[in-house]
């Protein structure tokens, strides 16, 4: 069950009028009409994943009341190094001790795939408390001469405190649900750089080193893959559809938020967001949102609660959950 929730915004507001954006082909009005985005955050030179990540879990434990962490996962697309993993890392700088650690890359469903492990070790008794973090720096692979991606993506990080519980208190992971389907991995991807393309002599382009992304056909997998896996998890643990009181989706696109959510049959006032003032953050956005309703105490501890992503990979994952009773813990 969740006990903690935390975030982290990076101080730098790039508008939709903002440079680097306005120097491209494009308005206001067509970003906003296409993607709902209005603003985002984009970290300061030298500002790393492991920063945002670090101070998303300090929140995030505080609220939990400093618990012993048993686990540290961390979902980002962005690490501060290829080699090793930033989860190491961020557990050291909070002074976890020698716990174990380690990342997760599952794109934009990285917080569903993450959550889902951290429930595994709990439920399997292997860990009492698990400390989920989800965190990202896409503008440092995002080029800003690409309308596609640099006017949705951008940085932040959130992070959630798991521990055992009674599966009737109000933060309790009822179920998850994750799939994936590899022959859609050219849906988002970074083309140079792994082992695959290596480029050890720095001379590919700058589009091969930088996210990109087919949108239409993005728009439609996510769709049909978030609709299906929400169907499903529903269906899986009696939920009416009707009775889910909250509903997150990843910030991709306010319209493919929209769709999946008319197809599931949400209604209208469960829904919740911040993809306009924040944009796309990836894996980080479930957990972005997620804070700022716990800091606005929008929606009532014990509220049946639904999660859905879909990511590059292509992956995809939903939870099915009641709203936590944070808090808070000086």
């Amino acid at each position: 069950m969740i006990s903690g929730v935390g975030s982290c915004l990076p101080g730098r507001v790039i508008g939709n009028r903002d440079e680097p954006l306005a120097s491209l082909d494009t308005t206001d009005e067509w970003i906003r009409s296409r993607t709902g985005i209005e603003s985002r955050r984009w970290v300061e030179p030298g500002t790393s994943t492991g920063d945002l990540a670090v101070d998303a879990a300090r929140s995030a434990l505080r609220r939990a009341g400093r618990p012993v962490v048993d686990l540290v996962v961390l979902a980002t697309t962005t690490p501060d190094h290829h080699s090793p993993a930033t989860a190491p890392a961020v557990a050291a700088r909070l002074g976890l001790g020698t716990v174990p650690a380690f990342d997760v890359s599952a794109a934009c469903s990285g917080f569903t795939y993450a959550l889902a492990a951290g429930d595994a070790w709990v439920r399997a008794g292997t860990a009492q408390c698990v400390l989920v973090v989800a965190a990202e720096t896409l503008s440092t692979i995002t080029d800003p001469s690409d309308r596609g991606t640099a006017v949705v993506f951008a940085d932040g990080a959130g992070a959630v405190v798991l521990r055992a519980g009674s599966s009737h208190e109000p933060g309790a992971i009822v179920a998850t649900s994750l799939g994936s389907d590899g022959t859609q991995d050219d849906l988002a991807v970074v083309r140079a750089g792994g082992s695959r393309w290596p480029d050890h002599a720095g001379e590919t382009s700058l589009a091969d080193r930088c996210l990109r992304m087919r949108g239409p056909q993005m728009f439609s997998h996510a769709v049909r893959r978030m609709t299906a896996s929400s169907r499903s998890l529903l269906e899986e643990v009696g939920w009416p559809v009707d009775s889910v009181g909250a509903f997150i989706g990843h910030q991709a696109n306010q319209r493919i938020l929209d769709k999946v959510a008319d197809l599931v049959g949400v209604r209208a006032e469960a829904r919740f967001g911040n993809i306009r003032e924040v944009g796309n953050t990836s894996s980080a956005s479930i957990p972005l949102v997620m804070d700022d309703l716990v800091a606005r105490q929008a929606v009532t501890p014990g509220t049946r609660t639904l999660f859905t992503a879909f990511g590059g990979g292509a992956t995809w994952g939903s939870v099915a959950l009641s709203w936590p009773l944070i808090k808070e813990h000086e």
